[in-house]
């Protein structure tokens, strides 16, 4: 029989022995844990990054790629094989170097037209950008044999393609303008098509990239909200009303009750673009009104004819309006400064300023009694806005005057005070 002492030491021992050599193992899993696996050989790079000018595309430059990120590689749109050298440019491996500008957007579309494929990157993302493509203006010239016209990599970039929520993207809202002008506002390479390049200068100027650039709408239009993107192409004089009441509703329909509906449509002419301008759109002002310099209805109609005087029956009630909301915000202010409380009728002269806003909506009809329902309907909360100032201001000098006789009185009694109380000094001498 074996001494219990000893095997439970012998014990002791086993368990020491493994214990150690578990830890040896953990320890030895985490320096190899710790060691960087191995990247993917990737010999386009290697080369390209050395190169100069279009050829060059540096490892940097490729990670920012939105394909790069979901796993995509050089080989996705060029074939070969990166991983090694001797078949980098083998057409055995499908290898494909310069590929023409009449293939790209088939070859994008090879992926972006698979929803299946698609799917597995970004459920959202559309995938009849290729059908689109090949209903636009660029795509029908491609069909053509006309190189020259935008295809995919011309707006999305060909190596560094960033997604569209990317500031830096060619295709963010705030870079879409611009991305458009390097065609469209080069005369010499729009020389052959004929058409205006003065739409990126216009668009500079109009309120549309005001909104845009300087208060940060991303809602605002650009350039793709009029035109379409994939399926860009110059909007007809029948459907300008129809893009532009994609945001301004209200307006459109006051317009197609108006009677320069008919009359645009008898002559051809667009109904918004007539008055606004297209891509120069300034902020609209009542001079557009007339008469005078600005006046757009002088553009049709004569001095003296029934039109233009109802343009400036509606520009005088406009201005009206807003010169009665002047004074009343300007007494409203007074009145607050003076410590008097008047924030509900600063409350209700919002009110006023909204029927001015909507009374310049109106207008859209063309009718001066439905213009100066609007305008009637904010002078009558003017007026009471108005009214409460004046009895503010009566009240606070009501207040002065209270306040100027109470401190009379108080040094009149002090006076006195101090006049009886020397003359009992005196007296008790």
């Amino acid at each position: 029989m074996r001494n219990p002492v000893r095997n439970a030491l012998m014990n002791g021992s086993i368990r020491r022995s493994l214990l150690t050599i578990a830890v040896s193992l953990f320890v030895c899993s985490l320096a190899f844990a710790a060691e960087p696996a191995p990247a993917n050989k990737n010999s386009c790079l290697d080369c390209h990054s050395l190169l100069e000018e279009n050829l060059k595309v540096t490892p940097e430059q490729f990670a920012q790629d939105v394909h790069a990120g979901k796993g995509l590689t050089c080989a996705s749109c060029h074939g070969g094989d990166p991983n090694s050298d001797d078949k980098a440019m083998d057409k055995s491996a499908g290898f494909v170097g310069h590929i023409r500008r009449a293939q790209i957007p088939a070859l994008c579309g090879k992926c972006h037209a698979d929803a299946a494929y698609i799917r597995r990157f970004n459920p959202s993302l559309r995938t009849d950008q290729l059908p689109q493509y090949l209903t636009s203006v660029h795509g029908k010239k491609l069909a053509q044999g006309d190189e020259k016209v935008a295809v995919c990599t011309d707006c999305h970039g060909l190596h560094g393609i960033r997604a569209i929520s990317d500031t830096q993207s060619s295709v963010h809202p705030l870079n879409v303008a611009k991305t458009c002008s390097r065609c469209h506002a080069d005369r010499e390479y729009m020389k052959s098509y004929s058409i205006p390049t003065d739409q990126f200068a216009g668009y500079s100027a109009s309120v549309h990239q005001e909104a845009l650039t300087v208060r940060g709408d991303l809602s605002a239009p650009t350039c793709t909200t009029c035109h379409g993107n994939h399926g860009a192409s110059p909007p007809g004089v029948a459907s300008v009303e129809n893009v532009c009441s994609t945001c301004h509703a209200l307006q459109a329909q006051l317009f197609d009750t108006s009677p320069h509906k008919v009359a645009f449509a008898a002559a051809g002419q667009p109904g918004c673009v007539t008055c606004h301008s297209n891509h120069r759109i300034i902020r609209p002002t009542d001079a557009l009104l007339g008469p005078g310099p600005g006046s757009v209805c002088s553009n049709c109609h004569s001095p003296g004819d029934a039109g233009l005087q109802a343009a400036g029956q509606i520009r005088t009630s406009l201005e009206a309006l807003d010169t009665k909301i002047g004074s009343s915000d300007q007494i409203l202010k007074r009145a607050a400064s003076s410590g008097m409380e008047v924030s509900d009728a600063q409350l209700e002269l919002g009110h006023a300023k909204d029927s001015s806003t909507k009374a310049r909506v109106t207008l859209h009809s063309f009718d001066p009694k439905l213009v100066q329902k609007d305008v009637e309907a904010g002078t009558k909360i003017t007026d009471q806005a108005y009214q409460a100032g004046v009895q503010a201001m009566h009240e606070r000098d009501y207040r002065r005057m209270g306040l100027g006789v109470s401190l009379a009185a108080i040094l009149a009694v002090l006076i006195g005070l101090k006049l009886w109380i020397s003359d009992s000094e005196k007296k008790h001498d």
